[in-house]
């Protein structure tokens, strides 16, 4: 698994043209995969909401914005960089006013224990240094009965999987060089989609920190899946 700081220095290094990457190389389905995360929240009810590893908080606004101003929605990072470009974005948008962004670690959340309505976290379980510690933190500030959705990369289904590590390993990394200009940063992203478990084995890691109902739902041929789960 990754090193947390080196992680954190990566992500620093191209938080200016994030967004932009994501958009471009996903060629815009990105957008789906949140409105899909962010309908199941809703579907929960939650009084607090807390996104992990919110980047530059693109899942904390769409949360916002979908919620409402009564519901707390809190985004939290350890990379710094990417938290002041969520701030950035935060002061253009009325409807954020009461987003909060915070520096948390996910090997040691800033939360108390049982107080969490529903935790979410999209594209960034991937980068855990300790996915067993980061699972057992979310359960511990998790309320019973409060919710967890994990938006991550998955391993693609097999037809699909020649066509889409052609993309990834071939042409993904040159335009990611030109959007970035930081063509190593997405060669990790290669790698560690590739390292990334199938969706069953993940969904046994979940059980296994003591989660109840672990679901997952594979989108876009498998490309990425929504891991769901109850504390």
């Amino acid at each position: 698994m990754p090193e947390g700081s080196a992680v954190s220095r990566m992500f620093g290094d191209i938080a200016g043209r994030y967004d932009c990457a994501n958009h471009v190389l996903s060629a815009g389905i990105d957008y789906y995969w949140r409105r899909r995360l962010v309908a199941l929240v809703k579907a929960q009810n939650p009084g607090f909401v807390v996104d992990l590893a919110t980047g530059s908080g693109d899942v904390a606004f769409a949360l916002k914005e979908a919620l409402g101003q009564e519901i707390k929605v809190l985004g939290l990072d350890f990379c710094r960089p990417m938290l002041a470009e969520a701030e950035l974005k935060k002061a253009r948008l009325s409807y954020a006013k009461d987003l909060v962004f915070d520096f948390g670690d996910c090997m040691e959340l800033p939360l108390a224990d049982a107080s969490v309505d529903v935790l979410t976290i999209a594209f960034g379980f991937r980068n855990f240094e300790d996915r067993q510690r980061g699972l057992s933190e979310m359960k511990r500030v998790l309320r019973p009965g409060g919710s967890l959705f994990i938006l991550e990369f998955s391993q693609p289904a097999p037809w699909f999987r020649p066509f889409y590590y052609f993309y990834l390993k071939k042409i993904l990394p040159r335009v990611a060089s030109v959007v970035t200009g930081r063509a190593d940063a997405y060669d990790y992203l290669v790698g560690s989609i590739e390292q990334f478990p199938e969706r069953e084995v993940l969904s046994l890691e979940i059980s296994n920190a003591g989660f109840k109902k672990v679901q997952s739902n594979a989108m876009t041929a498998g490309v990425v899946a929504i891991h769901s789960a109850v504390a």
